[in-house]
């Protein structure tokens, strides 16, 4: 066995839905760094492990009774594109640059159609669910525009 541990490193989530004694912040302090934070250009997972790591705050849900990404939308701060199908543009476009210079790396093309397949399926649930519009299309060349 290793010596290192499978999964996830750093803290768990707070078992109980309380707002725990020790945590001083109030839900408008709390709301005011998550807007702070994504205006500095922070995705919502980032903000998460900022306010878990330097402010203390356990879970952005249990002290504001909001997720990270409602108090996002309320101050108009969220993209066209939700994050989770942004980061996974993002590892397509590193994946098709690293194939440029390495055009036989076999593992990085499968990896590649798996990522681009995953971006296809979120394409159809978020515009099933209204959070993409019905014109949105992945194209690898323009994203490779867009990420940069």
């Amino acid at each position: 066995m290793h010596a290192r541990t499978r999964g996830k490193s750093g803290s768990k989530k707070p078992l109980s839905k309380t707002v725990p004694t020790w945590n001083t912040r109030k839900a408008a302090e709390i709301e005011k760094l998550v807007v702070k934070l994504a205006k500095d250009g922070k995705s919502s997972t980032e903000i998460g492990i900022i306010l878990r790591d330097s402010y203390g705050v356990p879970d952005v849900r249990i002290g504001t009774k909001k997720k990270i990404t409602q108090i996002l939308k309320e101050n108009n701060l969220t993209g066209d594109v939700p994050e989770e199908l942004q980061s996974l543009i993002r590892k397509a476009v590193k994946i098709r640059k690293h194939l440029e210079t390495n055009k036989k790396d076999l593992v990085s093309k499968r990896g590649l159609q798996l990522i681009e397949s995953k971006i296809r399926r979120l394409e159809k649930y978020y515009k099933r669910n209204k959070k993409l519009s019905e014109k949105w299309k992945y194209d690898p060349e323009r994203s490779r525009l867009l990420v940069g």
